[in-house]
């Protein structure tokens, strides 16, 4: 079967729902956050392979907010959507939500946006179909990928010049205020 030109947002939105057992806790009894990553993983897998008709790989994972622990015993649901595409790539946005099934609050726990590629039968980066953008929602989020495909750009651009650029004597006046210490001379 023929992989078409274009896909629509939801023909590949998927939700996970896991329950958040002991054995993902750690010693505060908060889940860990890498039992979350690694569901928020799966899920952009998921709803990546799906869009794409073939296997997806994890290029980057862009703006893990923790913004409330998951406590042992919530149902956390997982929400992803394909928000951009490249030719070869994917941004999905992930909406992470926990439930107290026994008190029915619901809170958002965590944003992420993961950065998959498409690869093809000989393991080489394969094209995706395009989007089809179904409302004004999917709309903002597309132009907001692109926004964000900018800033991280820019940001990999001004940090390689930094590294090059840096003279640290001329920069040493920042380190006043800053926890750290010298421990070399000049």
């Amino acid at each position: 079967m023929a992989i078409p030109a274009f896909r629509p947002v939801s023909y590949s939105r998927t939700t996970l729902t896991e329950l958040m057992i002991p054995s993902y806790a750690n010693f505060g009894g908060k889940i860990h956050g890498g039992i979350l990553l690694s569901l928020m993983d799966k899920v952009a897998y998921a709803c990546s392979a799906k869009h794409a008709g073939n296997y997806c790989v994890t290029v980057t994972v862009d703006g893990v907010h923790f913004l409330q622990p998951v406590e042992v015993g919530e149902l956390v649901s997982l929400l992803a959507s394909v928000n951009y595409v490249g030719n070869t790539s994917l941004m999905v946005g992930i909406k992470v939500i926990a439930e107290n099934v026994k008190t029915g609050i619901v809170k958002h726990t965590n944003t992420s946006y993961f950065t998959m590629v498409a690869k093809g039968d000989d393991d080489k980066p394969t094209q995706v179909p395009g989007l089809t953008l179904e409302n004004h929602e999917d709309a903002r989020r597309f132009l907001e990928a692109i926004k964000r495909r900018e800033l991280a750009q820019r940001y990999q651009t001004e940090l390689a010049e930094a590294k090059h650029g840096i003279a640290v004597e001329a920069e040493l006046y920042k380190l006043e205020g800053e926890r750290c210490q010298l421990a070399y001379t000049l």
